[in-house]
C-alpha cells in the first residue's frame, strides 16, 4: 500500500504540485496535516482515486478534517472518496 501524505495547505496554488507528488500509485491519503485547503483538495482526491481505480485498486483518505467531509458530501463525492474522519 502506498500512502500519500497531503501538506497542512492544499489549495488552488498548489494544486499542480500536489498533482505531481501524487505519482498514480497511492492506494492510501492521509490528510491528517491538512488545515487550509479549497475546492482543489477535492480535485486532487477525486484524481487519486480514479487513478487507483485504473490500477484496479481502492483509494482510502484517512484522517480526513470535518470541513473537507463537508466540502466532500457538499459536492456529493463524499462516498466516492471514502473518506474516514479524524
Amino acid at each position: 500500500m502506498s500512502t500519500f501524505e497531503l501538506p497542512a495547505t492544499a489549495t488552488l496554488v498548489q494544486a499542480s504540485e500536489l498533482l505531481r507528488g501524487l505519482a498514480g500509485e497511492a492506494t492510501e491519503i492521509d490528510a491528517a496535516a491538512l488545515k487550509d485547503f479549497d475546492t482543489s483538495a477535492v480535485a486532487l482526491l477525486l484524481e487519486a482515486r480514479r487513478r487507483a481505480e485504473a490500477r484496479g485498486a481502492r483509494l482510502v483518505v484517512r484522517d480526513a478534517p470535518a470541513k473537507l467531509i463537508e466540502l466532500a458530501r457538499l459536492y456529493g463525492v463524499d462516498e466516492l472518496l471514502s473518506l474516514a474522519p479524524t
